[in-house]
């Protein structure tokens, strides 16, 4: 009668906030919060099963390392998540199993991997017969959940949890279908959650984000993506694609700014045999081939006016020419477009042209830098040790707590690409310290090798060089003196990098492609070339 009251106590707040608008999030936070006055725990989490692929996504967790959240689970390698699954109903787990805790040195209190004898127990969630996730708890204290009490508590909680959750995702249906006709609303659940999935973040910027991709993904018009280098504008597009009604059609992806400018025309439009040197047969262009569905025109700033022009009239008409070709093709495509410039600066400048500009601009996202996404550096690093830990065969990763201090305080000049890369590089060092054996990690601060930043930004430049800039550009105009300011801080970037353009890209924060297109835009390649030929 006591556990049956407990649970009772537990859930009926729970019930009595279904109704409330409450974050999917926070909802599940606060249905294991409940879980754990029923059964005390260290730590506990709710993971919910995705068929495709066999893996297990943590939604909420409690007494477990941040980075969590970030991760994916794959069930064949966790023994521990198949046997639950398999069991299909509340399983404690012997204290002296030898199968591998899947939260090696992911405990809050506990930093040491393996994970000493300890009560580990979970159960399957289950929504109209099928699986819809776990929940799982450990306790540090070996006999913490002994008895038949402990399991028949875990599954009654199960039970009424999973009604709880069967409930919130239909109170969400509802919700969407109101908002959307049938078909689109069942279009979304089929096609959302994997190119969704790949956004990952629960910071309130990264919310925004998702919530302005969901509105303009139901419409067809071109959408601009704004956003500083690394901060993932492919996988927005693909987001977007994903939920559109052209979802199960192509997406075709070109990056402009690696085309050269001689085949820009070509790799768009397509051309016949003889069109030029070099065009031995008929060639599809981008257009055709993403017809009926979307295309993607990422660093589209480095386009010609030329090009712009052409594309302009594809966007106002559908119509397209494949070069050596009079006769002209109707297409139907969805344009994205992608450029971590400001385009309204190129357009000043004259390097876009502000009809073409203006046709792109119809919805416009901006995706937020990692420095601006409040919480989501961990749950990113969480990502990326899970999808390295799977590639390479270890049996865990972990963070020590300096090394998330490190992750937290650093400024990510290069965003997410950084901090993959940043993690990546820290699991090879921390495998070379251990002599590569396949064992649970520790990532120390250390094995991160987050630069210092000494970089010549705007921020950083001298000031008394600036101050002789603008005294030198007194009574220019304003493009004139934008122009000259470049010029000065890409000039100290080479010089201070002994004429390397990639060093002296990375210290711009900037692409060397682009970097050596603004110089010779400004007219200062010749000067990096001879700077290079002096040093060899």
């Amino acid at each position: 009668m006591t556990t049956n009251t407990s649970l009772l106590n537990a859930l009926l707040p729970l019930v009595a906030e279904l109704s409330s608008n409450i974050p999917e999030h926070e909802r599940y936070r606060r249905l294991l919060a409940a879980l754990r006055t029923v059964l005390p725990a260290d730590a506990a989490a709710l993971l919910r099963y995705e068929a495709e692929g066999q893996w297990l996504r943590p939604l909420a967790i409690d007494g477990l390392s941040a980075d969590t959240l970030g991760r994916r689970f794959h069930i064949l390698d966790h023994p521990r998540f198949a046997a639950l699954l398999r069991a299909g109903k509340a399983l404690r787990f012997p204290s002296d199993t030898s199968l591998p805790d899947p939260y090696d040195g992911l405990v809050e209190h506990h930093t040491h991997a393996p994970l000493p004898v300890h009560d580990c127990m979970g159960c399957v969630l289950q929504v109209d017969g099928q699986p819809w996730g776990l929940l799982t708890l450990d306790a540090l204290q070996p006999g913490q959940f002994a008895g038949e009490a402990s399991l028949a508590a875990l599954q009654a909680f199960s039970d009424l949890a999973a009604a709880t959750v069967a409930t919130v995702a239909r109170i969400q249906l509802l919700e969407q279908t109101a908002s959307n006709e049938r078909q689109r609303a069942e279009h979304f659940r089929r096609q959302a959650p994997q190119a969704v999935s790949k956004l990952i973040g629960h910071s309130s910027a990264m919310r925004r984000l998702q919530q302005d991709i969901a509105t303009v993904a139901a419409s067809d018009w071109p959408v601009l993506i704004t956003g500083e280098t690394g901060v993932g504008k492919e996988l927005v597009a693909q987001a977007v694609h994903a939920q559109s009604q052209r979802a199960d059609q192509a997406f075709v992806s070109i990056n402009c700014a690696a085309l050269p400018e001689n085949l820009v025309e070509s790799e768009l439009f397509g051309h016949v045999r003889g069109a030029f040197t070099g065009a031995i047969s008929d060639r599809q262009g981008k257009f055709e081939q993403a017809h009926q569905g979307t295309l993607f025109l990422d660093e589209v700033g480095e386009l010609p006016l030329a090009t712009q022009a052409k594309l302009l009239r594809v966007l106002q008409s559908g119509h397209i020419q494949r070069l050596g070709l009079d006769k002209e093709r109707l297409v139907n495509v969805r344009i994205i477009a992608a450029t971590n410039r400001a385009p309204e600066t190129a357009v000043l400048h004259g390097e876009m042209r502000a009809d073409f500009f203006h046709r792109l601009n119809v919805f416009p996202l901006r995706v937020p830098a990692l420095r601006d996404r409040d919480g989501d550096v961990l749950v990113l690093a969480g990502h990326f040790l899970e999808q390295t830990r799977s590639q390479l065969g270890l049996r865990g990763l972990r963070l020590t707590a300096e090394a998330q201090a490190a992750l937290l305080s650093h400024h990510w000049p290069g965003n997410v690409r950084e901090l993959e890369h940043c993690i990546r590089r820290a699991v090879l060092l921390a495998m070379q310290q251990s002599h590569g054996a396949s064992t649970s990690l520790s990532i120390s601060s250390r094995n991160l090798q987050i630069p210092q930043s000494a970089l010549p930004t705007p921020n950083t430049v001298n000031p008394v060089a600036v101050a002789d800039t603008e005294n030198a550009n007194e009574g220019l105009g304003l493009r004139a003196t934008v122009e000259a300011y470049e010029r000065r801080l890409v000039e100290q970037a080479l010089h201070s990098h002994q004429g390397s353009w990639a060093a002296a890209a990375r210290a711009l924060h900037m692409d060397r492609g682009n970097l050596q297109r603004l110089a010779k835009r400004l007219g200062i390649a010749k000067v990096a070339n001879d700077n290079q030929t002096r040093q060899r």
